[in-house]
């Protein structure tokens, strides 16, 4: 049991820390739309970056597989719902896990309010016989307790929130654009190019630079894909790499921009802690509260 246990809590850590991808920097900036001012690909994409910088609120469908000579494959998929205001927060389900040969049966439903987390794990809360749907948990508790960097996990996670992301691209020499599409019902440019992984760091807040810092060494060049639409609103992203024999793809479709629905913690009556035991705490037969 325990080492079932163990290897849920991994793969649970891992999709936990990619959710916080939701929580970017807040922002003040009221870019204004080009309209029909025609840009040059690199311009688009720095427009496409001041333009979600004024985005307070998205939905997104996210799709990230990845692959290790250590690990295997995995891979993550679902959405989300993002707010900056009045505190940063997002509700997050992942519908299909997998990390390491291990599955998520029912995925999981993660609900970021500030600096506290909720948790929805079917799998989980059978494992420790919970009576409550909920868990309240501490991100980097979680992290320690199964084994894995909450760190690493936490700065590769938010490389994939819509403001780092477009940011990120900008550093881009060769984009070009490919074509026109149709995402989500919008009209949208194909952008390709790549960007040197080093460069791209750079444009991020200091703090995340540094969070950053022991995963940049290991990669190069990013190859990505931008739809953009008419208001130079990103409406999908695509990156992929590779480094050291692992392949990293996420893909992230937007909508519904600053019109969202707002997020909210689940009802308390519903919510139990993560027991001592899991938590980083105490001891595998320490006591808690989820059942309570």
């Amino acid at each position: 049991m325990k080492r079932r246990t163990t290897s849920a809590m991994v793969a649970v850590g891992a999709a936990t820390l990619i959710a916080v991808s939701a929580c970017g920097q807040p922002t003040q900036s009221t870019a204004e739309p080009l309209g029909s001012v025609k840009l040059s690909a690199a311009e688009t994409l720095q427009a496409s970056a001041k333009s979600a910088e004024a985005v307070s609120s998205y939905q997104a469908q996210i799709s990230v597989d990845f692959t290790s000579p250590k690990d295997g494959a995995g891979s993550v998929s679902g959405s989300m719902v993002y707010h900056q205001k009045p505190q940063v927060a997002s509700d997050v389900t992942l519908d299909k896990i997998s990390a390491g040969g291990q599955n998520v049966p029912g995925g999981v439903r993660v609900i970021l309010l500030g600096q506290t987390a909720y948790m929805k794990v079917e799998m989980l809360n059978k494992l420790l016989g919970s009576a409550k749907p909920w868990i309240k948990l501490d991100l980097a508790e979680l992290g320690r307790s199964a084994g894995v960097d909450a760190g690493q996990f936490l700065s590769q996670a938010q490389q994939l929130d819509l403001q780092s992301s477009v940011k990120m691209i900008t550093g881009s020499k060769d984009v070009k654009a490919v074509g026109t599409e149709t995402v989500g019902g919008v009209d949208t440019t194909h952008y390709k190019g790549t960007f040197p992984v080093a460069e791209a760091v750079k444009q991020l807040d200091p703090e995340l630079q540094q969070k950053l810092a022991p995963q940049i060494s290991k990669l190069k060049d990013m190859k990505f894909d931008a739809w953009i639409d008419a208001e130079n609103l990103p409406r999908k992203l695509e990156m992929n790499g590779a480094a050291d024999g692992g392949t990293f793809k996420a893909a992230l479709q937007f909508s519904k921009f600053n019109e969202a629905a707002e997020v909210t913690a689940p009802p308390a009556d519903q919510v139990g802690e993560l027991p001592k035991g899991l938590n980083g705490t105490g001891g595998a037969g320490g006591s808690g509260t989820i059942g309570s």
